[in-house]
């Protein structure tokens, strides 16, 4: 049996926004309209389809993306709902991935909020087409010329006014659709709405807001401009043809109006998305990662990519694709282009929140889900056998919030990490890693609200308790002025015994340091250490104090030390070490006697040569509303940040820091309740620094004291 829908009959949305905005009652709307609902659900009473998750109810909002699809008029629309968080950051760019257009909602009673405009930022990474709505005019508090503004301030001249609202609040029910010029008029239960001709009081706003939109149209098309010269006019037909052209480019984005709670807009919308919006066959083909263009073609080499997987138990992982190419049928062997591994593709289904259909094969353009592919995850390409296709991954973001994790019982490591690797296979942006160097396995996350969503699963799903701990920071040391020590070890127990003897010096390094004065120079090496910055090693021996087949091994003692420092057991980075005498026995002198002393006398001439402990810096960037511009400022300031500069982005400001990561923790759940989610921020790596001598002297005393306690 053929698939019911060609490739120019399914359109792929996104719902976007920031939380609260009302994506998920939009997305039963549309379900409702066309339909396929008899009944539609409500968030407050948790009977949408779209947050059907155990966790999304007991919590009240997304927390995952999810697949729906409708038809209308002879188009199926798959319907991405995305989450509102930032904390779930992954799951929409999953869905920008595969999506064809966005739709934008904005809550007409907050404006444009943060979130909203994180993700536009995605959506202009992917050029993604964008529909603009302005939901919940129902509200008392909506205000939409405040909105519009707010959007033009953000994103340009770029948007263009389809629709306004004839009245705002509670007696919300008329829109005039400056496209078609017609009014909209609803009952109070929403639905079908009448069409109405435009009242004489609205008549000049709507006839400028339809010039403006006819203009804008025009000046994206050269064709279409000349038509409007010599009419002045364009058809119906001439605007929804520019106007797929021009959101194709990027250059236009159409604004509707809404009340998603009433059911009052979202027909129209959906027959916009239906004529206007842009088919998967009509955006510019996908690009491979060997550079060639793979256009959207049914009739093409199948070609599929996993944008997102779901574990479910008594079931197995849950893999949702979309078809770039070709057509894809059940019982299809396609083969991995991440590992060469041929997966079947034994069954397939469209998605209805967490209902599955079977269906015999999907086309080019559409999306889907499969069950039970062994060997492969998100991001994998799977291609017909003979062809050769790597569709571009997902570049997920970098985490805000890292903690160590550990079983609450012991044994059970091997379980945990089992779960930690489902998790990541469900979620790329949940980074596990096991630092050797802190002695901890980490778990990097984008925030609270995603660590809840990670416990919540190892304790629900994979039935382990769990102890989170804030991490140990991965300090660096290293020194401040030169010191030299003389280091003899000595051991006789019968037999052949040890010894070596080192005598060398010690210096801080950095590039363009003159070379050593007073000692004669035969041999130089320069080492990159793993963990940053380096270690420069000095053959300075004369006289054949020490064979040079000893060499190596001093440098292995000293590398050893490096590898745990003597202040806080921290690596160690740029330093030049100078080996310039020592002794040796005819008998008893071997690799391990001057790896030792090498090792001691490192130890010893580091503790003379002013030692510093370095303190891992994040820069960190911080949108926020204006009014909130000095308390989180404060916030930062109080957790020895600096403050290095401030931008302007429509009504937010964005404040750049460079912070301790000692103290950003806790900073994630501090600017959400400091905000009440209105405020988001990023952190990255930016350098190493010298550490407070008041704070370094806490933290050497306390790593020294377990080792004083031992002793005792």
């Amino acid at each position: 049996m053929p698939a019911e829908f060609d490739t120019s009959h399914v359109k792929n949305i996104a719902l976007l926004g920031h939380a609260g905005s009302g994506k998920t009652s939009l997305s039963e709307c549309m379900l409702f309209e066309a339909g396929l609902l008899s009944r539609k659900g409500s968030v407050d009473e948790r009977t949408t389809v779209g947050d059907y998750h155990e966790l999304e109810k007991e919590r009240g909002n997304s927390i995952f993306s999810k697949l729906m699809h409708t038809k209308w008029r002879g188009f199926k629309i798959n319907i991405l709902d995305t989450p509102g968080y930032d904390d779930f950051a992954g799951e929409v760019l999953s869905a920008l991935r595969v999506a064809d257009t966005g739709v934008m909602l904005l809550n007409a009673t907050a404006g444009v909020e943060v979130g909203t405009e994180i993700t536009w930022e995605y959506t202009e990474r992917f050029r993604t087409p964008l529909i603009f709505a302005v939901n919940k005019l129902d509200h008392d508090k909506s205000d939409y010329d405040r909105t519009v503004q707010q959007a033009r301030d953000h994103f340009g001249s770029r948007l263009a006014i389809i629709q306004y609202p004839v009245q705002q609040g509670a007696g919300f029910h008329e829109i005039i659709d400056v496209l078609r010029m017609t009014l909209y008029k609803f009952r109070d239960t929403g639905g079908k709405p009448d069409k109405l001709p435009i009242p004489e009081a609205e008549r000049e706003r709507a006839d400028r807001l339809h010039r403006e939109l006819v203009e804008a149209i025009a000046s994206n098309d050269e064709t279409l401009m000349e038509h409007y010269f010599d009419k002045g006019e364009l058809d119906e037909d001439e605007l929804k043809e520019g106007l797929k052209n021009a959101m194709i480019r990027h250059e236009i984005f159409p604004l509707f109006c809404l009340s998603a709670e009433r059911n009052m807009g979202s027909g129209r919308l959906m027959g916009f998305i239906d004529a206007v919006c842009p088919s998967a066959n009509e955006m510019p083909p996908q690009q491979t990662l060997s550079g060639d263009a793979l256009p959207c073609r049914a009739d093409g080499p199948p070609c599929l990519f996993v944008y997102k997987t779901v574990s479910e138990s008594h079931v197995g992982d849950l893999s949702y694709f979309k078809v770039f190419s070709g057509t894809v049928r059940a019982g299809m062997e396609l083969v991995n282009a991440s590992n060469g591994v041929v997966e079947k593709i034994s069954q397939l289904f469209m998605m209805e929140g967490n209902k599955r259909i079977p269906v015999n094969e999907l086309a080019a353009g559409d999306i889907g889900a499969t069950l039970k592919l062994r060997n492969t995850h998100v991001n994998n390409t799977l291609h017909a056998r003979g062809r050769s296709i790597d569709l571009h991954p997902i570049a997920f973001p970098p985490s805000n919030l890292t903690v160590a994790i550990e079983p609450l019982k012991k044994g059970e490591e091997e379980r945990l990490s089992q779960a930690l690797h489902q998790l990541r296979a469900e979620d790329p942006t949940l980074v596990i890693e096991v630092s050797s160097e802190l002695r901890q396995t980490l778990l990097h996350c984008q925030g609270d609200m995603h660590l809840a969503v990670a416990r919540w699963k190892i304790e629900n799903q994979h039935h382990l308790q769990v102890r989170f701990t804030r991490p140990r920071i991965p300090y660096r040391e290293t020194i401040r002025r030169p010191a030299e020590a003389s280091y003899r070890h000595k051991k006789q127990s019968g037999g052949a015994g040890q010894f070596g003897e080192v005598s060398l010096r010690i210096e801080p390094f950095f590039d363009g340091l003159a070379e050593p004065t007073g000692l004669t120079v035969r041999g130089r090496e320069t080492i990159d250490l793993p963990w940053g910055g380096k270690l420069v090693y000095y053959n300075c021996i004369v006289g054949g104090a020490i064979d040079a087949r000893f060499l190596p091994s001093i440098q292995k003692g000293i590398m050893e030390k490096m590898q745990e420092g003597p202040l806080t057991g921290s690596h160690v980075r740029d330093i030049r070490v100078c080996v310039y005498d020592g002794k040796m026995h005819a008998v008893d002198s071997n690799d391990l006697s001057f790896k030792l002393a090498g090792l001691m006398a490192f130890r010893q001439a580091f503790q003379e040569a002013d030692p510093q402990i370095l303190e891992p810096l994040y820069r960190v960037e911080i949108t926020t509303p204006e009014d909130l511009t000095g308390a989180v400022m404060g916030d930062v300031q109080s957790r020895r940040g600096v403050v290095e500069g401030m931008e302007t982005e429509g009504h937010f400001q964005k404040i750049i820091a460079c912070v301790p990561l000692a103290e950003l923790h806790d900073f994630s759940s501090s600017l959400r309740s400091l905000s009440q989610g209105r405020a988001k921020f990023r952190m990255q790596f930016d350098s190493y620094a010298p550490l407070a001598s008041e704070h370094q002297k806490k933290l050497a005393e306390s790593y020294a004291r377990p080792e004083i306690e031992a002793a005792l």
